[in-house]
């Protein structure tokens, strides 16, 4: 499956974003997550949400804040960012894994998205 993420920009702080990932076949056996990354560092976990949508996962920095949902139908997962600060700045991925919910690294993943950048400014 090829996944295209998007919806990035520049924000001010505590502004919102929505990203979305879409995917070019179906998703619905599909775990997917959202990762982002900083300049020289490496990717990092951020949300990740199971094949039917009932059970979510989040960093600590980002509960309350984000909320991840997805649309199988549409072939298409959401991340709703809210409250931005300007350490969310980095560029962000989705990706899907065929293993078990609840992924939080890199490794587990099967197919990745060109990212979106997200710019916070504060």
């Amino acid at each position: 499956v090829q996944l295209q993420a998007y919806g990035g920009g520049l924000v001010q702080a505590g502004g919102s974003l929505r990203l979305s990932c879409s995917a070019s076949g179906h998703i619905y056996t599909y775990n997917m997550g959202w990762f982002r990354q900083y300049p020289g560092k490496d990717r990092e976990f951020v949300s990740s949400i199971d094949w039917s949508g009932t059970s979510t996962y989040y960093r600590d920095s980002v509960k309350g804040r984000f909320t991840i949902s997805r649309d199988n139908t549409e072939k298409t997962v959401y991340l709703q960012m809210r409250g931005l600060k300007p350490e969310d700045t980095a560029v962000y991925y989705c990706a899907a894994s065929r293993a078990g919910r609840g992924l939080t690294t890199i490794e587990q993943y099967d197919y990745w998205g060109r990212g979106t950048l997200v710019t916070v400014s504060s």
